[in-house]
């Protein structure tokens, strides 16, 4: 398709647009290849009836609400109007409610590559929004990526947890929270304490809040378009003098001029560095071991931590913490690195097949329970919660070569019960004694390209409901309580009674208190 063509489905929708029919904006619905599970996904778009390709566009990334979807969330940011909006508009379904972290994360950057390859977008103005569920969606993608959006609107958000110590990483993003008074699905005061806390981390953080109002706060937000005029008064500023970041994976590592190249994988990292004159950068870290500056303009002299560096001047520069001292030059990869740095969630957050074990069976019905336990972990969709995702699940023999280098595996069962367990032995870190029938182990380990997830002995699930372990409520019931893990869990009988649980180190080691504690059970061996 060329790059800045419109698609032959858009036109007759495009001449409906031109006579400004809202109907026809939720009627226009594109499909993007998931990068997730190769399937192909859906998401509403809205041209502007003056469309030209020799021009570039605004590009408004719309996150729909809870029990709701692309094109009823694409009717909502018009507010019931028919004006014409010179933004191009795209709303993703992102499977349905699940929320916006893992697959459905992706799922957002992948419409928001389609679009970009298939239409002229203006790179810098690049604006975010999203209701309730899409809200907090919208601003967990704000934090963890502040440097690819202009500004971000957030209406009756729910704040997925954890996004709060990350908001020192929104210093150079414009931010307009929206809430009704009377909300009770949602609270108001979750908007007001997240403009208090923005504000006193000098963040451009507006409020607005609706009195009488409940949930519906995008009613009035979007009310007659007027949404888009606020974002037309931003751009993204790709080379702010002052880039404040936190994380804690890999995963999100950099932002604007700033790449943070060494962490503890789980542990909170945060640089905030400036310009300073003309050739100077100060550099705060803290949990930092190695970081690059890529800047607009060299930099000669490099102040980090209070301690003075001379480089050559150069507007990409490099420095790695060793024995507690900085110095100049970039940090060696570690074991733990960007793709393979876990935690668990990290496994099905992407493409993944679940596999059960077909050796050492008895009977046809042991044989049945296995792949049972299989498509139980697989079922993210119910009836009362429908997603457009279907996992796959396959018996280990039918594993391959081409699932391995693609797909993470989550395998359930030991080296005796399930082939690939027994082939990946070796760089497996722990392993369950077969005889632990009252025990579960649940651990991530890389294996190539990819993961391996073991589940050994009771499922990861056993006895979650009495164990209260949280997550993010619109997240399908099998990554919600993935999300809490770290990179291993053994526990006894059910969740509610863990004997240990925790991080890898960096070199996908088990701590020492942690091994003690599994080595005592008598039912965990420890390979490496």
């Amino acid at each position: 398709m060329p790059k800045r063509g419109v698609p032959a489905s858009l036109a007759a929708g495009l001449l409906l647009w031109g006579a400004g029919c809202v109907a026809a904006q939720s009627d226009a619905v594109e499909t993007f290849l998931a990068t997730a599970d190769g399937s192909r996904q859906p998401y509403a778009l809205y041209m502007p009836r003056s469309f030209s390709p020799a021009k570039k566009y605004p590009l408004v990334l719309s996150l729909h609400a809870e029990d709701s979807n692309h094109r009823f969330n694409l009717k909502q940011i018009f507010g019931g109007t028919a004006r014409d909006a010179e933004f191009i508009v795209a709303c993703p379904l992102a499977r349905g409610t699940m929320g916006y972290r893992g697959i459905a994360e992706q799922d957002v950057y992948d419409v928001l590559g389609d679009v970009e390859r298939r239409f002229p977008i203006d790179p810098d103005r690049v604006y975010l929004t999203g209701i309730s569920m899409g809200g907090g969606g919208a601003l967990w993608l704000a934090l963890t990526r502040p440097d690819l959006w202009a500004a971000v609107a957030p209406v009756s958000a729910a704040a997925i947890p954890g996004s709060e110590e990350l908001a020192p990483n929104l210093l150079n993003l414009p931010v307009k929270l929206f809430h009704g008074e009377l909300d009770t699905v949602i609270p108001p005061d979750s908007s007001r304490t997240w403009q208090r806390r923005l504000l006193d981390l000098d963040v451009a953080a507006d409020y607005v809040e609706y009195p009488g109002v409940r949930h519906n706060a995008w009613d009035f937000a979007y009310k007659n378009a007027a949404l888009f005029d606020w974002f037309a008064g931003f751009r993204r500023n790709r080379f702010p003098e002052r880039v404040r970041f936190a994380t804690r994976s890999y995963r999100y590592s950099s932002a604007y001029w700033v790449h943070i190249d060494g962490l503890t994988p789980g542990t909170l990292a945060s640089i905030d560095a400036k310009r300073v004159g003309t050739a100077e950068v100060r550099v705060e870290t803290h949990n930092v071991d190695g970081f690059t500056l890529a800047l607009d303009r060299p930099a000669a002299l490099v102040t980090i931590d209070g301690a003075a560096i001379r480089v050559k001047p150069a507007a990409t520069v490099s420095f790695a913490n060793t024995a507690g001292r900085w110095r100049a030059g970039r940090l060696p990869p570690e074991a733990k690195h960007a793709g393979a740095e876990g935690p668990i969630a990290e496994a099905v957050a992407a493409r993944h097949i679940y596999v059960y074990g077909t050796v050492g069976m008895h009977t046809a019905e042991e044989l049945e329970a296995r792949r049972q336990t299989a498509e139980t972990a697989a079922r993210w969709s119910t009836p009362n919660a429908p997603l457009t995702l279907e996992l796959p699940v396959k018996a280990d023999h039918a594993v391959t070569p081409e699932d391995m280098e693609t797909a993470s595996l989550v395998l359930f069962g030991t080296a005796e019960t399930n082939s690939l367990i027994a082939r990946f032995a070796s760089r497996l870190p722990l392993a369950l004694h077969t005889g632990a029938a009252d025990y579960g182990l649940l651990f991530l380990a890389p294996v190539g390209n990819h993961y391996a997830l073991v589940s050994s002995g009771l499922p990861w699930w056993t006895g979650a409901d009495d164990a209260h372990r949280g997550g993010d409520p619109f997240a399908p019931a099998q990554y919600r309580l993935l999300a809490t893990f770290g990179d291993y869990i053994l526990f006894k009988g059910s969740l509610a009674h863990v004997v240990a649980e925790g991080r890898f180190d960096r070199n996908w080691k088990l701590p020492a208190d942690a091994a003690a504690k599994m080595s005592g059970t008598g039912t965990v061996t420890i390979l490496k």
